[in-house]
């Protein structure tokens, strides 16, 4: 059941910063901090598909973190979701064709390669 959660969490964290990111670039940008600005961004983020979908998928993945947590031990639940970073790197470079160096790769990879050592 832990791996199902795992799972769970890792793919709508992972659809949830992806939509988030993509609804995000579709906003006008923030160029000054006044009530009136941050009103209107609300207002332009509170009818925005992609970033309620984004903020939807993350509210699945907070509380399958909730039951993971229930039933296992918190220093295996947050580095086991962790594996989100890889996938997030994936779609990164595929849907939001963002550059991604080696860099991030590598770093990414060594997340991934940290999970799969939980287990052992």
């Amino acid at each position: 059941m832990k791996w199902i959660l795992v799972l769970i969490i890792a793919t709508c964290n992972t659809l949830g910063d992806v939509l988030n990111t993509a609804g995000m670039k579709r906003q006008s940008e923030v160029d000054r901090l006044a009530p009136r600005t941050l009103l209107q961004m609300v207002l332009q983020i509170a009818r925005n598909p992609l970033v309620l979908a984004g903020l939807g998928a993350l509210a699945v993945s907070f509380f399958a973190l909730l039951s993971l947590l229930s039933i296992t031990t918190v220093s295996f639940a947050v580095p086991a979701t962790a594996v989100s970073y890889l996938l997030e790197t994936l779609l990164a470079k595929t849907v939001l064709k963002e550059e991604v160096t080696w860099h991030r790769w590598a770093g990414a990879a060594l997340v991934s390669f940290g999970v799969a050592l939980l287990e052992w």
